[in-house]
């Protein structure tokens, strides 16, 4: 345990809010009431998911839970993959060969799982009275507008499903409004994703669904306050009055059966698509990083100026460029005094804005799997990596909102990229939250 790092976790919550303001619309607008109430959520809320022991002992219960509907979701996949991609850990088969984690077979079929489950779970109203409870004290608490505090308690289980829930208030929305809803998009992660990133984890933090459900509702009061600096509000919303009613959904006047089939169909166009998109985007990464490859190949050459530019581009990389953009960024979540395992976990978040955190995911198992960085680091990178902040969810977003209010597509585009920058701080803000409660317990990780 090292207290100066703790108080650099410290220290980062407020150099993010800095950072944000130096990139602010209106300085002159910044509306502090609700950054010292915002902060003072995720502060509060750190101090029960990490120290106190009752809290602390119900994420364990809620990660115990998750983590049966985990094991059961694979029930499916081993049925039609066979033990082999998917073998049963309660029933150890030692003449099947165990080729170990395949992400096509274990991981993509809990999102099509998860996705019917939450599909049933809205249908039966379980979700939506926990939605209100959370809309209502980030309403109250951080004095944010109604419609924005409905979407982003939404957002802790959904994605982009949140903004149907406002729809009827999106097209007098302001500006502010807009980005703030679009971050705490990017910011979180949905429920169906959650399963996901979770098995990628469970095998070096047991605990980890637990941590990621609790990251889900630190980053949304993070997005709030970071989007409100950068894009202060200027105008009187519509809905500052009140919290309105969530939008009847479809899916209520279906039966079980239907509701089911149809998210669980939902699920595997979702899993096909995050299949496509890394596949897409690592493979242009490769053809990218081949050509630095081939260009610092040219230190061989006779040529003097040909020999300096490929002893430039021997260190040249998209992981190594991403890396030294973040790693200011990373140093201030506290992970590590050790330069080199914040050089490892900055290159983890900087990859995770182009390439989805996904891949980013996998690289933290693999080098919590060696023992190349601390328990600290794992806990921090896995906080931060728990959301959508990525230019491929751009799309999603953008192109789902827009289509729901035609309208404001300039005002929308005009705040994206806005909304994007606070969502990667938000995600920060909640590594550096961890950082300040990590005090090397284990309770925490579950061992």
């Amino acid at each position: 345990m090292d207290l100066k790092l703790n108080l650099l976790s410290l220290f980062g919550v407020y150099g993010l809010c800095f950072i944000a303001w130096l990139t602010s619309e209106r300085r002159d607008k910044i509306p502090w009431e609700l950054i010292k109430y915002g902060l003072g959520i995720q502060f509060v809320l750190g101090l029960l998911i990490f120290v106190v022991p009752v809290t602390r002992d119900v994420i364990v219960f809620l990660n115990n839970f998750m983590n049966a509907f985990l094991d059961a979701s694979e029930a499916g996949a081993r049925f039609l993959f066979g033990n082999v991609f998917v073998p049963d850990p309660s029933k150890p088969n030692p003449t099947a060969p165990n080729i170990g984690f395949v992400f096509a077979f274990r991981a993509l079929p809990q999102v099509i799982f998860f996705s019917g489950v939450i599909s049933l779970a809205y249908r039966l109203n379980m979700i939506q009275p926990i939605v209100k409870v959370f809309a209502k004290f980030f309403y109250k608490t951080m004095k944010i507008s109604g419609a924005e505090s409905l979407s982003g308690a939404a957002n802790i289980f959904v994605g982009i499903e949140s903004v149907v829930a406002i729809r009827p208030y999106l097209e007098k929305m302001t500006r502010s409004e807009i980005c703030a809803v679009l971050s705490s998009c990017f910011g979180s992660i949905s429920s169906t994703v959650l399963g996901l990133y979770a098995t990628l984890l469970r095998p070096s933090i047991p605990t980890i669904t637990g941590h990621l459900m609790a990251a889900s509702v630190l980053t949304i009061p993070a997005c709030f306050v970071l989007a409100k600096i950068i894009v202060p509000e200027t105008e009187i919303p519509l809905t500052m009055g009140g919290i309105p009613e969530e939008e009847d959904s479809k899916e209520e006047k279906k039966g079980l059966m239907d509701t089911l089939i149809k998210g669980t169909i939902d699920g595997v166009q979702m899993a096909v698509g995050i299949a496509a998109v890394i596949i897409g985007i690592l493979g242009i990464f490769a053809i990218v990083n081949t050509i630095f490859s081939g260009l610092a190949g040219l230190e061989k050459s006779d040529n003097v100026f040909l020999i300096l530019m490929g002893m430039v581009f021997k260190w040249v990389s998209l992981d190594n460029i991403f890396a030294l953009l973040f790693f200011p960024l990373t140093f201030l979540t506290g992970v590590s005094w050790d330069m080199g395992e914040v050089w490892k976990a900055s290159t983890l978040i900087g990859n995770r804005l182009v390439q989805t955190s996904i891949p980013s995911f996998i690289a933290l198992q693999q080098y919590a799997a060696d023992g190349a960085i601390s328990q600290r680091t794992l806990l921090i990178v896995s906080y931060v990596l728990c959301g959508f902040a990525h230019i491929p969810s751009m799309g999603i977003f953008i192109g789902g909102m827009t289509s729901l209010v035609p309208s404001r597509a300039n005002d929308i585009s005009s705040v994206a990229l806005k909304a994007l920058w606070a969502a990667t701080l938000a995600t920060l803000m909640t590594g550096c939250i961890a950082g300040i409660y990590e005090f090397g317990s284990s309770a925490v990780f579950g061992k």
